[in-house]
């Protein structure tokens, strides 16, 4: 589904920010045990994560579920935070570029915040009765969800009765007591299971992920059909491309003191990818004084915002341009319509695609020529597969770079501080009745 070229990472491109060939060997070693963690996980079972891509079993339960939802509602709110939404996010974007969802498909909203402006204005736009509900939590007593799980309830308890309301809800959550699995079993809510050994921000090709992108209208299965040979990779070479990707990053982190990791894709489908990275990067990696900082950027659109910094600021950052097969295709420019006098000529009869490619090429070209450590990802095609190989691949990567950096990528302690903070505040306020 994808070519990962790194010789944008190396001396002989880029100079003194890049990697000599050895040093690139040796941390290519070192990737050794990360990767026989995520082989043992797929032998044994202990890492459901590198299993999902081969299961179809749940393929059915997920399908069914959504076309409950698309036959009901015209909108679909999706509240969750985190993993339980960005996942859900990324994938979305393949049904939707900002325009609402072609065909049949209900318009997915994604609630990852509990600011009440926004809430306000959401019950204002929405009609209830054609209004469902997904709400997203691992542990089932995140606060944020919880929350926005009550607002919404209690919005449909004013114009329906509880079984009615219920009716409107799908809850997925762990299999075990909490908040949030008893508030659907006190309403007899549909209640799926998140299962306990896949984290939020690794669940996008769980039902987590693939309930919002089944009930858009995309092909769940074929989501993780792209992330199969991703795992076949993994399983089969010791320089599989999440491997050697794993290995560029510890390396230009430890040896050239690279300290950011720029996502860069050129396509607005895979913009929100961008987030969706951003938190499997910075959770699973910052620990412990380890860790890069992730950036999002969109290409073209950060070519006029960010890149000024990019080429002629700092030399500590990496960049991936993700780049697509963009040539020969959209509608045809004609110069013409400006009164062109030949100065446009190079646009004249080429289409959109031909200038977003043209730009994709020549970042990727500038950035190596100014000495800036480049990897080009080079998706065959953006669309389900395409974005679950890309999905695999960065989990993967995320995986086998934590193991090389000494740290464990599934847990977060640092979060719970401010967690336990916020209930403290909460716990000062007298409640309003």
């Amino acid at each position: 589904m994808y070519t990962q070229t790194i010789d944008g990472c190396m001396a002989a491109s880029v100079g003194a920010a890049g990697l000599a060939e050895e040093t690139l060997n040796a941390w290519v070693r070192k990737a050794a045990p990360g990767l026989a963690r995520l082989r043992q996980g797929h032998h044994d079972g202990s890492l459901p994560l590198v299993q999902l891509p081969e299961r179809r079993d749940d393929i059915p339960m997920i399908e069914d579920r959504a076309e409950y939802h698309r036959e009901r509602a015209d909108t679909v709110v999706v509240l969750g935070t985190g993993g339980s939404s960005l996942g859900g996010q990324a994938l979305y974007a393949l049904a939707d570029a900002g325009f609402g969802p072609s065909g049949d498909s209900p318009r997915l909203v994604f609630l990852d915040n509990v600011d009440p402006h926004t809430f306000d204005h959401l019950f204002r736009g929405l009609d209830l009765a054609r209004t469902d509900f997904v709400a997203i939590s691992k542990s089932g007593g995140t606060a944020d969800t919880l929350a926005q799980a009550m607002i919404c309830l209690e919005a449909l308890l004013q114009g329906e009765d509880e079984a009615d309301a219920a009716a409107h809800f799908t809850v997925i959550t762990e299999p075990r007591r909490s908040p949030l699995s008893r508030l659907a079993q006190r309403y007899g809510m549909v209640a799926l299971p998140h299962d306990p050994a896949v984290g939020g921000r690794f669940s996008a090709l769980s039902l987590v992920g693939l309930l919002p992108a089944a009930i858009a209208g995309l092909d769940p299965a074929n989501v993780r059909a792209g992330a199969e040979p991703v795992i076949a990779d993994l399983l089969t070479g010791d320089r599989c491309p999440a491997a050697i990707g794993a290995a560029v990053q510890c390396a230009l982190a430890k040896v050239r003191g690279s300290r950011a990791s720029v996502l860069m894709p050129y396509s607005d489908r895979l913009a929100t990818l961008g987030l969706w990275y951003c938190q499997l990067w910075a959770e699973s990696l910052g620990k412990e004084g380890e860790g890069t900082l992730p950036v999002r950027a969109v290409g073209a659109v950060d070519q006029h915002s960010q890149l000024q910094l990019y080429l002629d600021g700092p030399r500590d950052k990496l960049f991936t341009l993700v780049q697509t097969p963009l040539a020969g295709t959209g509608r045809l420019m004609r110069t013409e319509l400006a009164g062109d006098g030949g100065e446009l000529a190079y646009l004249d009869h080429r289409s959109m695609g031909d200038l977003l490619d043209a730009m994709q090429r020549a970042t990727a070209e500038t950035l190596i020529a100014n000495g800036c450590p480049t990897r080009v990802l080079t998706l065959d095609r953006v669309d389900e597969a395409g974005m679950g190989a890309l999905m695999m691949h960065f989990m993967a990567e995320t995986v086998i770079a934590a193991d090389m950096l000494g740290v464990d990528p599934f847990d977060q302690p640092a979060v719970e501080q401010g967690k336990l903070l916020a209930r403290r505040y909460m716990d000062a306020i007298a409640p309003r009745r």
